[in-house]
């Protein structure tokens, strides 16, 4: 449900342009499973979203860049 402004968020939406669509839900869905199997990378990804959680962050963005390196090497393990 989404909500009128100015009131709290609690939707993560994630829009994609038709050309990308795919090949990006595929990598979220391999990220999703990868982290499902494999527990060191599921406690690095569980550590770094904690900690950064602890933060004030004005935009979303920012937390998400936040975590973006994490993302990274994850994924460079998933893609490997």
């Amino acid at each position: 449900m989404f909500r009128r402004r100015g009131e709290p968020h609690d939707v993560n939406l994630h829009v994609f342009s038709p050309c990308h669509a795919a090949a990006e839900i595929n990598r979220m869905l391999a990220f999703r499973d990868w982290l499902r199997t494999h527990e060191d990378d599921r406690d690095l990804y569980a550590t770094t979203k904690r900690a950064l959680s602890t933060k004030d962050w004005r935009y979303v963005q920012g937390y998400a860049d936040a975590k973006t390196e994490v993302v990274k090497q994850i994924l460079a393990r998933v893609c490997a």
